[in-house]
């Protein structure tokens, strides 16, 4: 009787493990990742109207369209300093949960540009998003049908040509560098505010190229007003009427590439938790159907990467970058 009576309280023991195991698996005890209880700083360095401050602002309403939070996200323009300023608030804003950032390539060209003491190192990485391919524009009425063409005649007669360009010192001037150590020529690069003017002004013939990204001339394309030459990749962009857009290595036989970043960052010093926490959101909206659209849309490279793969991206993309602004004499 005391043998069966010790056998029936290890059978009940074994019996109430083995529920409780289950409903771990089942029942979702384990720990739920971290999610903002409230509102999310989303921080653009950059102005209104450009692609960092779109993004921003098509991405903030999702989390609650698609209820992958219930939290608003609400976005604050810091542009001063080429984005310096919205840098160093990050910096500033160590520990702090519920501020995070997306950004472009000026996470490198501003730094090295302006000296402003900040690095990419001064923040915790959640996700690169997308990148922005470069296409190589004349104007329509432009005498030159092929990259080829062009780059051949702008070799021939230094500094006559005009390059446009957002910003100094910034990604479309970077470009410009390597298109002149690529094929030794030499552009006059004139800055303008942003990538819409830029190609407003190569329309009405005041500039005589741009890099500019597809969604910047893409209207203007439309209507014929502008040409495409050459994508400024190792590949074509895998969409219905840009596909027909040849390689620069197609066109001319020079393999270069520079894609341009769309990257999510969070407040330094944050819990290992909560920077999961942030990938897990944002890889929620990279699969919902909206997202999808908006790259098509704009045609922008779909290239989610988060963790190790990210940073190891971040520190080649800001090595190839200081050197060309080296070549181009653009550091601070």
């Amino acid at each position: 009787m005391t043998m069966y009576r010790i056998s029936r309280a290890w059978y009940l023991v074994a019996a109430v493990a083995l529920a409780v195991g289950i409903v771990g698996i089942w029942g979702g005890s384990a720990a739920a990742a971290w999610m903002p209880t409230k509102p999310v700083e989303f921080n653009v360095p950059a102005g209104t109207g450009g692609g960092a401050d779109i993004m921003a602002r098509f991405i903030s309403p999702l989390f609650q369209k698609n209820k992958i939070t219930t939290t608003p996200w609400i976005v604050v323009n810091r542009s001063g300093g080429a984005g310096a300023e919205a840098f160093l608030y990050m910096k500033g804003k160590a520990g702090e949960e519920n501020t995070v950032m997306i950004t472009l390539d000026n996470l490198f060209t501003t730094p090295l540009a302006t000296g402003v003491p900040f690095s990419y190192r001064d923040l915790t990485p959640i996700a690169r998003l997308g990148l922005d391919w470069f296409i190589l524009w004349v104007n329509a009425e432009s005498p030159y049908k092929t990259a080829k063409e062009y780059l051949d005649a702008v070799k021939m007669q230094p500094s006559k040509f005009k390059m446009g360009g957002t910003g100094t010192k910034q990604e479309d001037q970077v470009i410009t560098v390597m298109l002149d150590q690529a094929f030794g020529t030499k552009f006059a690069y004139i800055p303008f505010k942003g990538g819409g003017e830029v190609c407003v002004e190569m329309v009405g013939k005041h500039i005589d190229s741009t890099v500019n990204n597809p969604s910047e001339c893409v209207s203007h394309w439309k209507a014929g007003k502008v040409r495409p030459l050459a994508v400024i990749d190792n590949q074509r962009i895998p969409l219905p009427e840009w596909d027909k857009i040849p390689t620069l290595k197609e066109a001319t036989g020079v393999d270069m590439s520079y894609l341009m970043l769309r990257g999510i960052f969070a407040a330094p010093k944050i819990s290992k938790d909560v920077q999961q926490g942030y990938v897990e959101l944002f890889k929620k909206v990279t699969e919902t159907e909206d997202w999808k659209k908006y790259l098509a849309d704009f045609a922008l490279k779909p290239a989610f990467l988060t963790g190790d793969d990210y940073v190891k991206w971040l520190e080649d993309k800001e090595k190839m970058t200081k050197d060309l602004m080296v070549k181009g004499g653009l550091l601070k």
